[in-house]
């Protein structure tokens, strides 16, 4: 939840700039609820880009989700079709790391416990949305002197820590890394993403496969 705060701020500053006013902009935080895709989509709406032009790119940002619907889903038989729909709705890549960090050492808690989180998450992105651009529509702030650019990256980069609890992970999140940068290199777009986590999940199954704790 402290860190949704700054880059919901930071989104709530940049669509007020980008012209779209308070309640729009903490509306799009209740409805779509996916930082880097909101982000994304301020900035084409500040550049006056077309419908599908926005649908199109927010679609491929958030393709990463199915990879991280399908990783969880495992763990989430017991809920029923309604749950499991309102969870992969709250599910974003900060919950995501939560969620599996906690099936994987603790088991899966109780229905109530998987919803605090999403809920919490969710609530603290609308709010921290609605301040910034309650602020953004009054004052006019710059958000690289104020830091607020990075906020996104260094949220990633703090996840992406918890995740590296030994040398395989390490090692397969850096082919992860380098499959990305060549992808995006090569003109792919977002693609990038979704393809770098593709390749590298498959060349880690065969370069660095997990050993049996039998």
């Amino acid at each position: 939840m402290l860190g949704y705060l700054p880059i919901g701020f930071a989104f709530g500053v940049l669509a007020s700039s980008a012209g779209i006013s308070p309640g729009e902009a903490t509306a799009m935080s209740v409805l779509v609820f996916a930082g880097s895709a909101q982000l994304v989509a301020v900035q084409l709406l500040g550049s006056a880009a077309g419908a599908a032009t926005l649908v199109i790119t927010v679609f491929l940002i958030n393709l990463r989700h199915l990879l991280m619907s399908a990783s969880l889903a495992p763990f989430l038989s017991r809920l029923k079709s309604w749950q499991q729909a309102l969870f992969c709705f709250q599910l974003t890549d900060e919950t995501f790391a939560v969620h599996s960090t906690v099936f994987r050492s603790r088991g899966v808690p109780s229905t109530v416990s998987l919803f605090a989180v999403n809920v919490s998450a969710h609530l603290a992105w609308i709010a921290s949305s609605f301040l910034g651009a309650w602020v953004g529509h009054g004052l006019t702030l710059d958000t690289a002197v104020l830091g607020l650019d990075y906020a996104l990256p260094a949220m990633f980069i703090a996840l992406l820590v918890l995740q590296l609890q030994d040398l395989r992970r390490g090692l397969i999140a850096l082919l992860a890394a380098g499959f990305s940068l060549f992808f995006f290199l090569a003109g792919l777009g977002h693609w990038h993403i979704i393809l770098a986590t593709v390749a590298a999940s498959t060349a880690g199954l065969f370069l660095f496969p997990e050993r049996s704790e039998e």
